[in-house]
């Protein structure tokens, strides 16, 4: 399958994009002070669990998503059109 130059770029910015915003999340989750990803004793709550396998799952599709986009630019690269 080729992807068009555009859809390459598309797809590399959207695993670069997917990796800032989870590791922003994954930050915040972790200095939590609500209580909700913490307990009264400091221990990890479902709602910690539950949310940092939803970004262990965003890392790996945005790394397999940015590579696809990442393969796409490098091979448009080698064609001028």
């Amino acid at each position: 399958m080729k992807l068009s130059r555009r859809a390459s770029w598309f797809l590399l910015a959207f695993g670069v994009w997917s990796w800032f915003i989870w590791i922003t999340f994954v930050k915040n989750l972790w200095h939590d002070g609500s209580g909700l990803a913490f307990d009264d004793a400091g221990d990890p709550t479902p709602y910690f669990w539950v949310h940092l396998l939803l970004a262990i799952a965003s890392f790996v599709l945005g790394t397999v998503v940015g590579a696809i986009g990442l393969r796409g630019v490098r091979a448009s690269r080698g064609h001028s059109g």
